[in-house]
């Protein structure tokens, strides 16, 4: 017999174009796979040679290793939920950090009102400087400061005493040593949480001015200067 033109070759390769052809849906694709393959083995099944059946152990083992794959679908799903009702029960207990300030190297927004710089320059530095920065990235300014892990404020004026416009800046700590550069990294500041949001699993905080941080990289948190 041509196995090429049998009911069950027909019956098989019919399952696999159904299978190949199966648009993207919502619903797991294994777990749509798993109902194709099921009608392929009943189609086998009711075509099959009566002189040539099919090994049932193997047609066991099949059902069992996609059943094995379903299950291993629905369990994924369940997790996910899971990990979604999690997530929704650390965005419910963080929305009391709405208004206080989260400590981030974020942009944050400068409002007229100075923004308290925290840096960390490096231990072997003989100079320090801050180096502000645009929503663009543009530096704006550059201001040396004592070599120290004191705060310090930044009044938000340009070296000729006109205020800079309102929006977000970031701060850079440029730290040198004989003249030249061992380390350069963003440096704390003070950003007002004005939402919380969940995206997948992950709680984020929506600083004023537009910047997203996660709510795990936040390390302080404190009540807005009056």
């Amino acid at each position: 017999m041509d196995i090429n033109t049998s009911p069950v070759a027909n019956a098989t390769a019919a399952g696999a174009a159904a299978l190949a052809n199966t648009a993207p849906q919502t619903e797991p694709v294994l777990s749509s796979d798993f109902e194709t393959f099921l009608k392929m083995l009943t189609a086998q099944a009711r075509f099959q040679d009566p002189l040539e059946p099919i090994d049932s152990s193997q047609y066991a083992a099949q059902l069992a290793q996609f059943s094995m794959v379903e299950q291993q679908v629905l369990s994924n799903d369940l997790l996910t939920s899971l990990a979604s009702q999690i997530g929704s029960g650390n965005m419910a207990e963080l929305a009391s950090w709405i208004g206080m300030e989260a400590r981030t190297t974020a942009p944050v927004q400068f409002d007229g009102s100075p923004i308290v710089i925290n840096p960390n320059p490096a231990a072997a530095s003989d100079e320090v400087y801050l180096v502000v920065r645009d929503r663009s990235g543009e530096e704006v300014q550059r201001l040396q400061l004592p070599v120290s892990a004191e705060p310090v404020e930044w009044a938000g004026v340009a070296n000729d005493g006109t205020p800079f416009a309102t929006g977000l800046y970031n701060f850079d700590i440029e730290s040198r040593a004989n003249g030249e550069i061992i380390l350069s990294e963003p440096t704390e500041t003070f950003g007002r949480i004005v939402e919380t949001r969940l995206q997948g699993s992950d709680t984020v905080l929506i600083l004023e001015g537009g910047s997203a941080i996660l709510a795990s990289s936040v390390d302080g948190l404190r009540e807005p200067p009056a």
